[in-house]
């Protein structure tokens, strides 16, 4: 008995490793053999003894958070499951109230800077960057050209001067 119970197989049983053929075999020796039991018993006590030293205590405020959060999604599951309220509108027709109360508000966090757009508008803002830039193309060159027609004007003024003197 003190071969088996050395050999490991209690301590792979209670880190939850064994195969079902190993639980069936541990079963069936503890109920045989109480030494077998024991030694179990006294393993799970020393494994929590091990896991309560080792525990991390939580941040104070920590327990109120979650109760928060719990009753907070208490709440909201009441909300949802009220029955639906219909009023009757001016010409006779049911129609469903869908007032919310004020304080049915969802926080919104986004995990992402980027903005989501439609892709009709990918196609409208490639098409404005597209023409943008043919734009801004024509306007380096109309630019130039301004600037080659302006040199002209002067060497034509000073020949012209030339001339008359």
């Amino acid at each position: 008995m003190k071969d088996y119970i050395d050999s490991g197989i209690l301590e792979v049983f209670v880190m939850g490793a064994a195969t079902e053929e190993e639980v069936r075999e541990l079963m069936y020796m503890k109920a045989k053999y109480p030494e077998v039991n024991e030694a179990l018993k006294q393993l799970e006590a020393d494994m929590e003894k091990v896991a309560m030293n080792m525990a991390i205590v939580p941040p104070p405020g920590t327990w109120d958070k979650i109760e928060d959060e719990i009753n907070d999604l208490i709440r909201r599951e009441e909300r949802l499951n009220k029955p639906v309220q219909f009023r009757t509108s001016d010409n006779g027709y049911n129609r469903q109230q869908k007032t919310a109360p004020a304080d049915q508000y969802i926080e919104v966090e986004g995990a992402s800077s980027h903005m989501r757009l439609h892709k009709s508008w990918r196609y409208v803002f490639a098409a404005i960057f597209v023409l943008g830039k043919i734009f801004l193309g024509f306007a380096i060159y109309f630019y130039l050209e301004n600037r080659q027609a302006q040199e002209q004007i002067k060497e034509l003024k000073s020949e012209v001067k030339e001339l008359r003197r």
